[in-house]
């Protein structure tokens, strides 16, 4: 039956299947990745460094974000797994990427069926599941998020065990103890923790992302090959706006990405145990033009510089 709200109208329910339909709206896993990346980058959390790996927990492939943030209480992190819920705020100097709490769910789902997530703030311990496989296992209704949060200093429970139950039988960790190894992985005092696993796969069964050919890189595979630098109309992760174009390593290279993901890097990346080395993009420009403008709104008719920026690419040899 539906919940109510206090005045005894119907609340609005979410379907579990809008997790994979709202993970649709990334046609590039990268963007994808770029969704967390984000979450760590943003005011509020300010994480100074982020970690990006790929493991097997258990037989399983993991895909694993961890940061230094400010961890989350485990009220924040119920918003995060929730929809629409964000209390981000910027400064002049800072201002927040995402702004709509749609974010992670959508990038998180986009790359896997299942992400869990640790976050530890100083004062709590906090465990939320997101996991379309539970849902489906449950036949669930709604989107249902088990959260479990302890105490940071003596490692007890706050919450009800009928939680922690939920998240032992259908996470990759079977036991308290195992979920505790997890967060001993956040280094830091505070910070967060994702692993994201049954990856999504391509019709062969391949996964979608290369974790094989550069071990110190996440690639996209057969893109940037001699051979399929033309689409030959088959379904790729190329983006849609590069298929009849000479394609950037950016494009299929998660190092080459993270490299140039933002204007003003304030956070550093680490992408398979190696650094990434960012780049100030207007400063990589192949083609800069300038152009000189007079604003007719200013008495003093003074003349204002602007870079118009052209392009990402570097020039050809």
């Amino acid at each position: 039956m539906a919940r109510l709200s206090d005045n005894g109208i119907r609340l609005s329910a979410l379907s579990p299947t809008y997790l994979d339909t709202n993970s649709t709206s990334h046609t590039w896993p990268f963007s994808a990745v770029a969704e967390l990346v984000d979450n760590a980058c943003d005011p509020g959390v300010c994480a100074k460094q982020m970690w990006i790996d790929v493991t097997e927990i258990k037989n399983e492939l993991c895909l694993t974000f961890t940061d230094n943030g400010n961890g989350m209480t485990p009220i924040n992190l119920h918003k995060m797994l929730s929809f629409g819920f964000t209390s981000k705020t910027g400064t002049r100097k800072h201002l927040p990427i995402g702004m709509y709490g749609n974010g992670f769910k959508s990038g998180s789902m986009r790359l896997g069926k299942d992400a869990i997530v640790f976050t530890k703030n100083g004062g709590a311990l906090s465990v939320g599941l997101l996991s379309q496989s539970y849902l489906e296992k449950i036949k669930a209704q709604a989107v249902i998020v088990p959260i479990v949060p302890f105490n940071q200093q003596n490692n007890i429970l706050f919450m009800l065990e009928m939680f922690l139950a939920a998240i032992l039988q259908y996470s990759l960790f079977k036991t308290q103890e195992e979920l505790f190894e997890e967060f001993d992985t956040i280094t830091s005092k505070k910070g967060t923790r994702i692993i994201i696993w049954n990856i999504r796969r391509n019709k062969d069964g391949k996964p979608e992302l290369d974790f094989e050919t550069d071990p110190f890189d996440i690639r996209i595979p057969d893109i940037g090959s001699e051979e399929s630098s033309v689409n030959q109309g088959k379904k790729t992760s190329l983006r849609p706006e590069r298929l009849d174009q000479q394609i950037p390593e950016s494009d299929y290279s998660l190092r080459a990405y993270c490299s140039i993901l933002y204007l003003k890097p304030r956070m550093q990346i680490v992408l398979c145990k190696k650094k990434v080395k960012t780049q100030l993009i207007t400063k990589s420009l192949a083609h800069i033009e300038h152009d000189v403008y007079k604003p007719s709104f200013k008495l003093n008719h003074s003349a204002h510089r602007i870079w118009y920026l052209q392009r990402f690419l570097p020039p050809c040899n």
